[in-house]
């Protein structure tokens, strides 16, 4: 597919790819809908809703702002913006006037991911140490997506899907700074605890009093820091644990809970298959 060149009201320059995917790949990947880059050729601003698209964008020079959901966001050169266009946003150079690198895409499972990447402290616009691999994704799916490559849908999904993972580590790094590095350190030990502790008994009371941190605190920044609450954290560590104890030892169900911190036999089967979809015994059977 070749790139095209298209100058809107005399307001931008632009070199774009409309990118339509195939229906295997609207249905099961990560699906590229536009890219391109802009450049402005006098102030303006433009306003959109109810795309069912996600939008990520890089300035690469000048300045602007991005309005979110009512909130004004400043842009300058390295800002970085991914918001989900279905809810209204505009975005308006300044006299600076920008140049823009930007993709539109979606997926299957994006709704999902946006949500996630709003839990971990995620920001519609922020400014990374480092936007050259940002540039860097962006130039590949221009590339990807005018490419003849027979397996094109699969090449640009795993693009966008490294471009999400770079998205998710920039929305872990603000809550980190907000917590300071004090805090970071005490959660970091925290973690390390769980990971040597997770087969005793262990209450959330007994832990922040171990740390000498307010539970709510602590709950709040293992969050803000890790992504999951400590109950999930500590439940995921003792399931896997339990699923190598399945799989490679002659132990009963009930002494391979006990031995992953969940004696209780009930308990232990009812949280496998929450976390698994399968009892212990069939997942025994079944690997």
């Amino acid at each position: 597919m070749n790139e095209m060149t298209f100058r809107d009201g005399q307001q931008v320059d632009s070199q774009r790819i409309l990118h339509t995917p195939s229906a295997f790949a609207r249905a099961c990947l990560m699906h590229l809908q536009e890219v391109g880059t802009l450049h402005a050729l006098r102030p303006h601003t433009s306003q959109r809703s109810d795309l069912a698209s996600y939008l990520f964008f890089i300035v690469v020079d000048g300045a602007g702002t991005l309005t979110y959901e009512g909130v004004s966001h400043p842009l300058s050169k390295g800002s970085c913006v991914f918001i989900d266009c279905r809810r209204p946003y505009s975005h308006a150079t300044s006299d600076q006037l920008w140049t823009l690198a930007w993709a539109h895409f979606d997926g299957p499972t994006m709704h999902g991911v946006y949500r996630k990447y709003v839990e971990r402290g995620g920001l519609p616009a922020f400014h990374p140490d480092d936007g050259a691999t940002y540039l860097d994704l962006i130039a590949q799916l221009r590339a990807t997506a005018a490419s003849d490559d027979h397996i094109r849908d699969m090449r640009i999904n795993e693009l966008l899907c490294a471009l999400l993972t770079r998205l998710m580590q920039a929305s872990w790094r603000p809550a980190v700074r907000r917590s300071g590095t004090g805090g970071h350190s005490r959660i970091a030990d925290v973690k390390a605890w769980l990971d040597s502790h997770y087969n005793e008994k262990i209450a959330l009371d007994d832990l922040a009093e171990h740390f000498y941190l307010n539970k709510f605190y602590l709950t709040r920044l293992f969050r803000e820091q890790y992504g999951s609450t400590i109950v999930s954290y500590l439940l995921s560590l003792r399931i896997s644990r339990a699923k190598e104890l399945l799989r490679f030892t002659d132990l009963s169900v009930e002494e391979v809970g006990a031995q992953c911190g969940m004696p209780e036999a009930n308990y232990f089967s009812r949280a496998f298959r929450k976390i698994e979809g399968v009892s212990p015994s069939e997942f025994r059977r079944r690997w």
